[in-house]
Formats: structure tokens, sequence, C-alpha cells
């Protein structure tokens, strides 16, 4: 398998830079310890950055990841809590603070632009000194479908060494040799049988030595890692405890409403705020520039949300629209289209000889496939709380970065970051919409204005679908050829759209961004198809757009243009899909088994089954890696009336490593599905004249309860450690669902979202 000239480039000068200052070869900065102590409650004690018990034996874990829905609370306490044989009763969770030892290294790993496949010592070096820069100058994240994996050693470490010391502590009063001794649900065991809780012996134990390199137990002796469990933040949610972002309300709270441009990315030039200082209730009219990324306008502060909404009405704006105001999106897929078709790109991924190979083919076949912007239309609506006191400040948000978070804030009130608090609310939905921070700015920056009084600023669900920072929208170009058996002998892609991380370098770090973007063609390049010979590209089109990363982020629509024309290519090879992709698995068995677990499960192959109202029905069927994790589907699809596209049932199939709690990874790719179903058959932002042209769920809508189908998930047993499982169900989704269209109709629909002419 080919490797990237890059990775090679950067491994070599890496290595020779490490080794010359000796940093290289230091040992990488610890996970467990945070640079200031945990707070504690009376009676609780902390045993390092990650775990600590009180008297009572209650046991509360740190976690350094953001919950939005994902199940992450749960799944990260449950290595913590098997490590350290804690009761699961007893186990409770809170936000940690911002640390170095909280920052996410495996995500920045896995974004080095390299086919999974590559295997030297240049690569090994690379991975070694990215994940050692990061546990320095990283940043915390909940992204990329990496808070397991991220965690998965440092959780279970910390509950390991704490499990020592509680052992260490009770061997000692008992005065018996502590190898001697056993633990279980929350106690420690003496060889004669006699026990004592972990709350009896926290404040002893917290006294011992922390062990450097903590016992951990074998896969063999797991009571928790790989039961299906229940989620522990449920409760909170169902009696009202849980509080997310919307649901900040320090005393004296004040509501702002923001005017904003509606061209995105411009601010107001001018304005009168005589008739909204008129109204009732209205404390301040404040200008907000367009900050990191975000679009201006002005805001208006009262003493309720409803009142500052009116006053902010009131306002008469004349708008400075910027530079996106000639902007189109139908301007720029052409642009894409006419990149992809007549530039090389920058290719992630090569091997053999793909024009000899195309020239030299008995037939061949192409294809252009078109994905759109899309928003990401999570359920709570963007807000973030700020109190400002003139040399310090206090944040309540929903974020997915906590430090970057701060940053934001401390630049936007001039303060540095260390005088700014957050603290991390319950996410109501981010899907990569709150891995940015122009909200947070932009709260603080109206903040500001009234010092003293803690502000919650909230947008419209309008303003949330209008002012978002967009998944790309892409144009992928697709060549294939085959010899006089019909046989694949050359594949050839070149995909053209935006870049996400050389901007958000810019809007994040004020740092220039450049060097080929992952995100742009993963789902493209880092497939396990076994191409005779291919070439695998993209095209970075500069525009003035701000983008950002979306749910499954490249894969989401790389995946649909790369199955759909998979599908091509067996029909033009006169072959069933399932046999076609097949062949193509030769050498890579996790692959194979997830697409025939899935075929199996469907029943492919056998005809498919009338539709409830008897319309006929046909199948779909896509495979994709992503994040680690290998998911393959069948959709089952009919027509309605006007040609409607309706899915039935969907059999999803995953293996992502070992499966930590089954239950939640159960209910991860059930809400992949309907996920990527609403962008499937629905997504689609239009901007004309650099204003996005939806608002709202009406001409922005999800897939409702009477749309979504049945999902059945099938959860493979995997090898190693766990891998992603928050994104890996969305790319699948579209093209199983188009190739099932294809099969129905005849129709092959290469542009989403999907509509049958």
């Amino acid at each position: 398998m080919a490797s990237t000239r890059r990775t090679v480039i950067l491994g070599t000068l890496g290595a020779a830079g490490a080794l010359a200052i000796g940093w290289g070869v230091l040992p990488p900065r610890q996970r467990l310890n945070t640079a200031q102590p945990l707070p504690t409650a009376e009676g609780e004690v902390a045993f390092n950055g990650w775990v600590k018990i009180a008297r009572d034996g209650a046991v509360t874990v740190t976690l350094a990841k953001s919950e939005m829905g994902q199940g992450v609370v749960t799944s990260l306490c449950m290595l913590l809590a098997e490590e350290l044989d804690a009761d699961w009763s007893r186990v409770r969770w809170q936000q940690s603070p911002i640390d170095k030892i909280f920052n996410n290294i495996s995500t920045v790993v896995d974004g080095l632009p390299v086919h999974p496949d590559t295997d030297n010592a240049a690569l090994d070096v690379v991975k070694w000194l990215t994940a050692k820069t990061m546990r320095e100058v990283g940043v915390m994240m909940t992204g990329g479908s990496s808070s397991v994996k991220d965690l998965w050693l440092p959780m279970r470490q910390a509950g390991a060494a704490a499990r020592e010391m509680l052992v260490a502590a009770a061997a000692a009063q008992w005065g018996v040799a502590a190898a001697d001794c056993g633990t279980e649900n929350g106690e420690v065991i003496a060889p004669d049988g006699r026990r004592l809780g972990y709350g009896v012996l926290a404040a002893a134990a917290a006294q011992q030595k922390m062990p450097s390199s903590p016992q951990l137990k074998p896969p063999e002796r797991y009571r928790l890692i790989g039961q299906p469990t229940r989620r522990i933040d449920t409760p909170g949610k169902i009696d009202g405890s849980a509080r997310f972002g919307i649901d900040a309300l320090p005393e004296g709270l004040l509501y702002a409403s923001v005017k904003m441009c509606p061209t995105l990315g411009g601010r107001a030039q001018r304005f009168n705020d005589a008739p909204a200082r008129a109204l009732p209730g209205v404390k301040a009219v404040v200008a907000v520039e367009p900050l990191r990324g975000g679009t201006g306008g002005v805001a208006v502060v009262a003493d309720h949300p409803w009142r500052a909404r009116k006053a902010a009405d009131a306002l008469d704006v004349t708008w400075a629209h910027g530079e996106l105001a000639s902007f189109g999106s139908a301007a720029a897929l052409e642009r894409f289209a006419q990149a992809a078709r007549s530039e090389k790109g920058y290719a992630f991924f090569e091997t053999g000889e793909v024009e000899p190979a195309l020239a030299g083919a008995a037939t061949r076949i192409e294809a252009e496939y078109r994905a759109p912007y899309l928003a990401h239309a999570a359920l709570e609506p963007i807000n973030a709380t700020v109190l400002f006191e003139g040399n310090k400040a206090t944040v309540w948000v929903s974020t997915q970065v906590p430090g970057l978070a701060r940053s934001a804030a401390a630049q936007a009130l001039g303060l540095p970051d260390e005088a700014v608090t957050v603290n991390v609310m319950l996410l109501g939905g981010g899907f990569g919409r709150r891995l940015e921070t122009d909200f947070i700015a932009q709260a603080a920056a109206i903040a500001k204005a009234v010092p003293g009084q803690p502000v919650q600023t909230l947008w419209s669900r309008e303003q949330d679908t209008q002012h978002d920072l967009y998944r790309p929208a892409c144009v992928a170009r697709f060549e294939a050829g085959f010899d006089a058996d019909r046989r694949l002998v050359a594949w050839k892609n070149t995909s053209a759209g935006q870049a996400i991380v050389p901007q958000v370098l810019t809007r994040a770090f004020g740092l220039p961004g450049g060097g080929p973007d992952k995100t742009a063609s993963e789902g493209a390049f880092d497939q396990a198809y076994e191409w005779p010979a291919a070439r695998i590209a993209h095209v970075a089109v500069a525009l003035p757009l701000q983008v950002g990363f979306w749910r499954s982020v490249g894969h989401s629509h790389q995946a649909f243009f790369k199955e759909g024309f998979v599908d091509e290519c067996a029909h033009a090879a006169g072959q069933d899909p399932l046999a076609f992709r097949e062949a193509l698995l030769q050498k890579h068995p996790k692959q194979l088994a997830v697409l025939r677990a899935v075929a199996k499960a469907a029943g492919w192959g056998t005809p498919s089954p009338a539709a409830p109202d008897g319309a006929k029905t046909a199948r779909g069927i896509a495979l994709h890696d992503s994040f680690g994790s290998t998911v393959a589907q069948v959709a089952e699809v009919s027509l309605g009336p006007d040609k409607a596209i309706r899915v039935h049932r969907v059999w999803c199939a995953i293996d992502c490593g070992l499966a930590v709690n089954p239950a939640g990874i159960r209910q991860q790719l059930e809400g992949a599905v309907v996920f990527g179903l609403s962008a499937a058959l629905h997504g689609g932002v239009e901007i004309v004249d650099g204003q996005v042209q939806p608002s709202n769920f009406h001409d922005q809508p999800i897939v409702r309860l009477a749309e979504a189908p049945r999902v059945e998930c099938l959860i493979l047993p995997g090898k190693g450690q766990p891998e992603g499982v928050g994104e890996p169900g969305v790319p699948p989704i579209a093209p199983a669902v188009a190739n099932a269209l294809f099969a129905l109709t005849g129709q092959r629909l290469r542009s989403l979202p999907l509509k049958l002419a």
C-alpha cells in the first residue's frame, strides 16, 4: 500500500528535530494528575485528576468530555469503575476543569493524512511525536468520535491506581500483604474474608504513594466493560435536574437578543437604537463585530428574553454586507465541479499506474457526484451565558472545546485566559457546531457592556439555521476502467471543495492554515478496497464562506460519492453489488466480515417483501470505514405518492473494536441512521447573495417519527481497543438508500438530497 511523501518528510524532519534537542526521547507528559488538585467536598478525597471518593463510599468520576446525548458519561465512568472495582450504583460524575491532562490526543493522531494500511517507521515516529505534542499544546475537545478511544488508557489507569492505593491502605490496617487482598463492588477483601468499604479507607488510601504503573485487568476479568448498561445521565434528564446551556440561571440574569446581519460575515454599519431603548426592560444596546468566523450585528440586553427579542426587532440598522454579499452556493458548486474536472489536486492515495490502466481499459465509465452545504440543526439553539466582573469572568456554555471557549471569552473581554472560569453544561446536540466559539465570543462581548450582571445570549431557531458554520459542499468526479472480462482495473477519483482545518486554525488560533486537509478527502482515500490501480485526490478551493465540522465531516459526503460509484462499477461489471465489494476486500477480513454480517441479517439475495401498503421495495447496500470503525448498512425502500422516498428498514453492522457499552452503541447507531437520513432526504443549505435561504425546520426538515425506519443493529466482536461510534453510522445511510433506489427505479441519483425525477 502506497504511503504519502508528506508522511515520510514529516517523519524524517520531526524525528531529526526532536532527537536534536533530546525532547523526542523523553517520556510523554503524564495524564493522571492535574496541575491543581481537584476541589473536594467535606469528607471527600481526590486520588488523582480523575476520581474522588467520599466517606459514604460514593465515587465521583471527573469527565473531560462533553455529554451531548452520545452517552459518553456512562461509557467513560464504566472504564474507571471497572478498574476501580467500584459499586456501580454509587458512581457519580462531574465535569472536569481545564488542564493539559485532558487534552484530546487521539483525534489529532488519527487526523494525519495517511492511508490506514500504511506501515512504515517514519509514520510511527510522526504518531509518537504528534501524541507528545498534543499533551503539551493540544486542546480539550469532544469530537472525532474519540472520547472513549482517547481516554481508554488514562481512565482505566486512574481507576487502577486508586484501587491499588485502597488495597495498600487496607493491607496496612490488617497487617497483611497487599498482593493477598482482593477488591469487589466497592470493598477491599482480606485473605480471611474481612471487608472494608472504600469510603472507610478513602482518607488513609489517599495518603498512599500513587503507583506509577498500576496493573490493569485483562479483558477476561471485566465485569462492567462489555455489558449493556443503562445511562447514568438519564434520571436527571427525566426529573429535570439536568442542566443544559440554556438552563444556566445565575442570580440577577439578564437576557440578550441579537439582530444579526442577514449576510454571512456582515456587520452593522450604523443603527438607530432609540426605538429599542424606548421599550420596557431594556438595559443596554451594543454593536457586536463578526468574531471568530461569525456574523456581526446589534444586541439588546433586557430583563426578559421576550423583551430583548422585541427590542432587537425594533432596531433600525443599516448593514455592511461584506465580501460574501455576492456569494451563491449554486455558483460555488459549479466552481467545485470545474476544479474536479480540470485540476489534478493533492493525491492522498496512489497505487499502481492509473492513467495507463485507464488508457488500456476495454471499457470505461465516469460519473460526477454532488453534496450541498449543510446546517447542524441541533435541537438546543445556540446560547451562552457570561458574567463579566471587570478583572474576571464566568461563562456557562454548552461547548465541545472548553479551553478554546475560555480563550474566546477572554479575548473578547480583554482578560487573560486564567481570569475566565468556564462551566461546561450539557449539550442539547452538538454535531460539530459547538466545536466553534463564534457565539461564545459574541456573548462575552455583549456581557462586557453590562458588568456585574450575568447575561444570557440566546439565538432564535432562524438565527441558528442562517448563521451556522456549514458542512462544506463538495463535488467528486470518478473514472473507472474494466478489462475485457469486465474486471475492474482502474479507479480514479478527484473531489473538490473547501477545506475546514485551515479555516479553523485561523479563526481559533490565529494561525495560517496550510497543507493538505485530511477531512476534505477522508472517506475517499482511506478505505479498505483493494484497487488494482488508483489515484484519489482532492482540490482545495479557497472561498470566503466559513465552513466547519459536521457529524462525520468528510465521510458524510465522500461515502455517498464512493459507495454510489462502487455500485455503478458493479452494475457495469454485471455483478451483484455485494459480490463486487467482496472481491475487493479479500485482504481485509474485518471489512469483509462486517459486510457479510449485514447482508446475512438483511437476507441479501432474497426477494424484498412488499411495503405495508403493498408497494414494491428494494434494497441497497453500503460499506464504509470511519473513525477506526467499519460499518455496513442495508436500506429497504419503497416509493409513496408523488415518488416520495420511504425508508422502511435499515440493517446496520459495526466492528468498533471492543464494545464498552453495547446498549449505548445501539443507541448511537440508531440515532446516526436518523441523522444521516435527514440529510440524505431533506438536507441542503442554499445561499443566495451571501444569505441563507432556509430558516427553520419547516424548510430544513429532519426525519420525523412517522418517517423513521426500523433499525436493526449488529455489533460484531472486535479486537483491540475501542474505536469511534458516534459518527460511523452516518456515512453509509445515504448511499445505501440511493443504491436501493437504483435497484427499485433504475435511476442513479448522484446529488444530495435524494430526489427522484
